[in-house]
């Protein structure tokens, strides 16, 4: 009887590539799907990031607020080419998502073993943070996405003794796009430094072919001199990207409490639009161990990293605790750190014992599931079922798209912070005329009034409540009341 070979059998020889693709497909669908399913609606932070993007204009280029442009152009774009609508909005997020899990996963290839980084992605991609960064229509997934890329791009670079001139370029690039986004300034900076520190990265630029150097040198003037303009030009954008907008430096330990306490309230949820916990208590335990288990080698490139980024965090969420998120990254490395403690403990009980590395596929596999498949179902049922976070996402644009016929006149006060969102809706779908003067309505012409929740106030003459239309959330499930008139 022939003796079976383990090594020569296709699911062994093939089982990491395998694994990529399976992750790789669950991933996708999950990036592309879950969006239209949780959370359920709009918070006001992706109503707010949509009139910002709409209103974006070329002059903004050289004269304008410049906060997260790049992010602001992708948005644009796609509500130009989907339309006002979940799909649109969430777009640029579902493909800087898919873009950044694939970063994620290349980076963690490059610091740790095929094994290793293949666990480590599955529980990072697929953890509620990182799948809440891809869902969201927000900017803030710009926070996490640059480091990444900054990241591998480096790994790339630092080490090899030649590395490819396309890699240095590009870096230098996304530097420039970077110091768009608020607080990564700081991170452009510590990068410069470094490199001008090192002496193999000083080498490795005078050694760059001197054309393309100087065309990217002009470009990264050019984007440098147009965001040092608007810096002096405007103190608000100025703060933002510093610090925050209505910072203040009595509130920096409160701001770190707030951004980092949905990772870790495991017994009640906050309120917000953040579903607590964030981090399960196992993915956070694997983390710590992963931590622990790099005290004797800090100053290894990646060790470092991942501490460096922690603090990174806690002072930028400081400034904002949105900025919390950042977390994710050193997260997913020391996450990866745990899982190569755990397998070297393993494989050292049994050193000759080639059995034993398949055994330990069970309780891992094990292990994996208990952590990922409780995950995405808190997160695809919490967003629409915990009213503490449910609430923050509003229904309404799919509830006025579906209802209101054309040529409904749509009140929304001057004061409410939907206004210019759905006048943004009524420039690209011209089904209703967004109105917030309530003396406009009196020439209504007897088309349909609705209002977004109930008004206290008398509609003109005539004018008689025909419709409710009602969301599913547990407050103010009357969203629209539809008024008709009528001669009698």
């Amino acid at each position: 009887m022939r003796k079976l070979v383990i090594s020569r059998l296709f699911l062994y020889r093939y089982r990491f590539i395998l694994g990529y693709i399976v992750l790789g497909l669950i991933f996708c669908g999950l990036v592309c799907l879950m969006p239209f399913f949780s959370p359920n609606g709009l918070s006001v932070a992706e109503q707010e990031s949509v009139t910002a993007s709409y209103n974006l204009h070329f002059s903004s280029i050289t004269s304008g607020d410049l906060v997260d442009l790049p992010y602001h152009v992708l948005q644009k774009l796609s509500i130009l080419a989907f339309g006002m609508n979940t799909f649109g909005i969430r777009f640029p997020s579902i493909l800087l998502g898919l873009a950044l899990g694939l970063f994620l996963i290349l980076l963690l290839n490059r610091w740790f073993k095929s094994n290793v980084a293949l666990l480590a992605s599955i529980l990072t991609v697929l953890s509620t943070p990182f799948l809440y960064l891809a869902g969201t229509g927000t900017p803030l997934i710009m926070l996490v996405f640059w480091p990444t890329v900054l990241l591998w791009l480096g790994s790339k670079i630092q080490g090899e003794k030649s590395p490819n001139p396309v890699f240095c370029y590009v870096f230098a690039l996304v530097l420039l796009l970077s110091i768009y986004t608020p607080h990564l300034i700081y991170l452009v900076i510590f990068i410069i430094i470094f490199a001008l520190w090192n002496p193999h990265l000083r080498y490795t630029i005078k050694s760059l072919p001197k054309l393309p150097m100087i065309t990217i040198g002009l470009v990264l003037l050019a984007g440098l001199g147009i965001w040092i303009t608007n810096l002096v030009s405007s103190s608000s954008v100025a703060m933002s990207l510093f610090f925050a907008r209505n910072f203040k430096i009595s509130s920096f330990l409160g701001n770190i409490w707030t951004g980092f306490a949905p990772f870790f309230s495991w017994a009640t949820p906050l309120e917000g639009v953040y579903l607590s916990p964030m981090i399960g208590l196992a993915s956070f335990a694997l983390a710590l161990t992963g931590l622990f288990s790099t005290t004797k080698g800090f100053f290894a490139s990646r060790n470092a990293i991942a501490s460096c980024f922690i603090v990174f965090s806690v002072v930028l969420a400081g400034f904002d605790p949105n900025s919390a998120l950042l977390i994710v990254l050193p997260f997913s490395i020391l996450t990866a750190h745990g899982l190569r403690y755990l397998l070297e403990k393993w494989y050292g009980l049994f050193p000759e014992n080639p059995y034993a590395r398949i055994f330990a596929v069970f309780p891992l596999g094990i292990l994996l599931l208990l952590m990922t498949i409780p995950a995405l179902n808190h997160y695809a049922f919490g967003y629409r079922y915990t009213p503490a976070v449910a609430n923050q996402f509003e229904t309404d644009l799919s509830l006025v798209s579906e209802s209101l016929s054309k040529n409904t006149y749509l009140y929304i006060p001057e004061e409410s912070l939907t206004s210019e969102f759905y006048k943004v809706y009524e420039d690209r779908t011209h089904n209703v005329s967004v109105v917030s003067e309530l003396d406009f309505l009196t020439n209504a012409e007897k088309n349909d009034i609705a209002t977004l929740g109930k008004v206290a106030f008398s509609l003109p003459k005539g004018y008689r409540l025909s419709k409710i239309i009602t969301s599913p959330k547990s407050d103010n499930s009357d969203r629209i009341y539809i008024y008709k008139y009528s001669e009698s």
